[in-house]
């Protein structure tokens, strides 16, 4: 299978070379070549003729976002589309990386890949842009949701929360942000199983179970030893931030785990990955 792969350098990008190395791989990212240059990702899409592009390149700051929500719409919307155009003209089919912060985070229940989607902050609506694009110019398309990623060498929520430990020596995290933790390396290998399938369609690809911030905060200390150090309970209306996150927004995995895909609980992924993967 010949696959071309955007955002090659971030951390999802780099589980997917690993999984993917017996493939024909080519690959882009900053700075070499910018998903908003339509003509530059046209020609670099043209001349490697995929049968598919993973995109999994995005500005994923999720504050960042909310600060500047044109370049958000820009890169993750109008980027998307730049892509999915390349896709149509090169006869490919597209997997498009999307997030759980496209829903509004006030379901009781985890969301399925069918419920309605209602991003509440610039982050989520470029990522549901992306999708929109997606899903109406292309006829051969995955799109894959997943949440709170992390991987070795990535600026994530484990490596923070082991960062602000060791450097003040008590913490706050909010009790009230749900969702599923996901090691890139367990979603690469989804995906990887899902190329494999063309049963294109819309897949919520996390690892199993969910948690708080604070479970989440609590098991990373627990697992390197340092369970000793306070964790305080807080809320969201108590954490100031410029990004308003789905407070209840983790992703149910049904159509995958009708093809037999399933990832692992995340509390195992992360025993491995602080383990140093």
């Amino acid at each position: 299978m010949r696959i071309f792969l955007t955002g090659c350098k971030g951390q999802l990008g780099r589980a997917l070379i690993q999984v993917l190395a017996e493939e024909t791989l080519a690959g882009c990212d900053l700075p070499e070549l910018d998903i908003t240059d339509r003509e530059a990702i046209r020609r670099a899409i043209l001349t490697f003729r995929p049968d598919v592009v993973v995109h999994a390149a995005a500005w994923t700051d999720v504050d960042g976002c909310a600060r500047e929500p044109e370049r958000a719409f820009r890169v993750n919307a109008l980027g998307t589309q730049n892509v999915a155009l390349a896709c149509a003209e090169a006869g490919a089919a597209m997997l498009y990386i999307s997030t759980n912060e496209v829903f509004d985070g006030t379901a009781t229940e985890p969301y399925r890949e069918w419920d309605p989607i209602h991003p509440i902050n610039p982050y989520g609506r470029s990522k549901a842009a992306g999708e929109w694009f997606v899903s109406h110019l292309l006829t051969r398309f995955y799109i894959v949701r997943t949440a709170w990623l992390y991987a070795p060498g990535g600026r994530n929520f484990p490596h923070r929360i082991l960062q602000l430990a060791e450097e003040r020596g008590t913490l706050r995290v909010v009790t009230d942000e749900i969702s599923n933790p996901t090691y890139a390396p367990d979603l690469a290998l989804a995906i990887a199983a899902l190329l494999r399938t063309n049963a294109y369609g819309i897949y919520h690809l996390t690892n199993s179970g969910y948690c708080s911030r604070y479970d989440f905060a609590r098991a990373i200390l627990r697992l390197v030893g340092r369970e000793h150090i306070l964790v305080e309970p807080i809320t969201l209306d108590q954490f100031r931030r410029d990004s308003t996150p789905p407070r209840f927004a983790p992703l149910a995995n049904t159509a995958a785990a009708a093809l037999g895909i399933v990832l692992r609980p995340w509390e195992e992924a992360l025993a491995e990955f602080l383990r140093g993967g």
